[in-house]
Formats: structure tokens, sequence, C-alpha cells
């Protein structure tokens, strides 16, 4: 393997100036600076980055813990990641759930983390954090040193939904909420229930779990009761389509016989028969955000912008009633 001290031998200098070339550093003469660079070419010299992260004591290494790999949601937010790490000399690791997670993060394997996995305790990041390593965290709130929450702007989203529905005059709604254990449902539903008390209405609430099968099963539960909902709003796309298949089922008629809105704005959202309303959330940006604001704090101690990531409601066919419908 070749060395600095080959390199050195051939440009006829010393070990300590060609390591000032190799690293930009030093005032060097522009003609010596040539001759270490021509030697390194021709000896086909490659520095050692492994060597080079043990005397910096950093990997240069973003780990992502995700609780899955599978479907678009993530998909778009590691695209997000992936499109800002090529733009760097950082590598990216990422970690679906398994029980190297801790190990993992203990160890200090990566520099920073990116966390979407509610399996992961908050106590152990709060107590892995610090200035040298930093953690985004994307599905929780959490207010400690070094733990930058990120998160969606579920709140204004959900806000929006139910302004929409209500400027067109319904009054009789009905909630499905996503698992139990994730933030962003407890936001949407929150606020949700929230709008609606401010205007003096009740809503029906029926717990799914993000699913499609949570959602037709909802549906179904809805239209055996006899008293169907003016209006449902999911806390997400899945769970919206699983319950406009039944009530379609079921013969009713969306949005005439019952308007219907999602979360999340998935691909498929637009090509349904009706398109689904629903709101956007742009997922590749929020990775970008995460994993740029992670490598600014590394590199120059910028602080990390925790607004939250803006949601936009897309009005499609399932919520238009009345004469807006068509």
């Amino acid at each position: 393997m070749v060395t600095l001290k080959d390199v050195a031998r051939r440009a006829g200098v010393s070990i300590t100036t060609v390591s000032l070339v190799l690293n930009g550093k030093g005032n060097i003469s522009e003609e010596t600076r040539r001759r270490v660079l021509a030697a390194a070419e021709e000896l086909r010299y490659h520095p050692n980055a492994h060597a080079r992260h043990l005397r910096k004591r950093r990997t240069y290494t973003i780990g992502v813990f995700i609780a899955a790999l599978g479907g678009l949601f993530y998909e778009e937010i590691l695209e997000g990641i992936h499109k800002v790490i090529l733009q760097t000399d950082y590598e990216l690791v990422i970690c679906p759930e398994t029980r190297s997670i801790s190990r993992i993060l203990s160890n200090r394997q990566v520099d920073a983390a990116i966390v979407f996995d509610v399996k992961i305790p908050s106590d152990l990041l709060i107590s892995l954090a610090w200035k040298n390593f930093p953690i985004v965290v994307l599905d929780r709130y959490i207010e400690a040193d070094h733990v930058f929450p990120l998160l969606i702007d579920n709140p204004g989203g959900i806000r929006q939904v139910f302004q929409h529905l209500y400027s067109q005059g319904v009054r009789k709604l009905a909630f499905v909420a996503g698992a139990a254990d994730s933030f962003d449902n407890a936001e949407r539903q929150q606020a949700f229930l929230k709008e609606a008390r401010a205007h003096g209405l009740e809503v029906r609430l029926y717990q799914g779990d993000f699913t499609e099968a949570s959602g037709y099963r909802i549906a179904r539960q809805i239209l055996t009761s006899g008293d169907v909902p003016e209006a449902i709003v999911c806390a997400n796309d899945q769970m919206a389509i699983g319950c406009l298949h039944m009530l379609q089922e079921g013969g009713l008629r969306v949005p005439q016989d019952v308007a219907l809105v999602g979360f999340d704005d998935i691909p498929v959202a637009r090509y349904l028969r009706p398109s689904l309303t629903t709101v956007r959330v742009s997922r590749t940006d929020w990775g970008a955000r995460a994993v740029a604001g992670l490598i600014e704090f590394l590199d120059r101690g910028t602080p990390f912008s925790a607004e939250r990531i803006p949601a936009h409601l897309v009005v499609r066919e399932s919520s238009l009633r009345g004469r807006n419908a068509k």
C-alpha cells in the first residue's frame, strides 16, 4: 500500500509537506504543491479515510433509524436524506428496526442520528445526545440539549381540513385516528377535536391503526350503526382509502352522501375515484432538512432550525359537497 512516506520520497520533500499539501494547509509554494500532487497521482496514493477519521474522532457517517424500510412514506424521507448526503463527504447508514440499534447508538458508530422509530426510548436518546452527537427526532417532541425535533405542522394542516368542511356547512363529523403510539396521530386528533369544540361541534372518534384494513373496518362499523356523518376525516390516506372502499361497497356516494378527507397526500390519492382530498407534506424536503441541519451543526456549529414542515390542504373531489361537488 502506498504511504505518505512513498509520496514524500518521490516528490523529494518531507512527509509533513506532503500532509500539508494533501490537506490544503500550510504556506507551500505552488511549484512544491504541484510536485507533491503529481507524485501522489503517479503512485495512485489515496488517503486512509479510516485513519483520518480516527485522528479526528469522527466517522463522517449519519445514522437513520426508522421503523421499517417498506412504504412510500419512508422511501420519500430517505430520498430527501440521500440527495443531501450525495453532496457531502458523509456516508449514510440506514437502520430499520433491529436489536442492534441501541448498540450502534451507544457505541457512537455514527456522528449523528435521525430517528423515526417510536420503539427507541426517549430516555436513551436524551442520555446519548451531546454537542458532538446531535440527534434529530421526526416522530416525537423532546425538549433536551442536542435533541432536535423536526416535526410536521399537523395542527396547521388539520385546521385547514376543518375550515374547508365547516365552510361547506358540514356539522356532523367523524374522525378516524391512527396508531395510538403515534405523535403525529395525537397532534392531528387533538387539533381536530379542539377546532370542533371551538365551533360548538361534537366529533365521533374511532380508533384505527393507519392501515387500509382499519379504515375499511371502521367504515363498516359506521354503516352498520345507521348513523352516517356528513364527513369522515382520517389521520392518514391509507385509512381514508379503506373507508372509501367500504363506503362505496355499502352503496354510499362520496362526497354526495359523505365527504372524506385523508392526510399525507400519497401518490395514489389523486388517482382514486373520487380523487382524495388530503393534506400534503413534502417528505423529501423533511428528510433533506433533517440531514442538512445535522451536518451544518456538526461541521460549523450552526444552530439547528426546528421550524415545522409545512402542511397544505389539497382539495379534490372527495370533499366537495353540494354545489361544489363535481
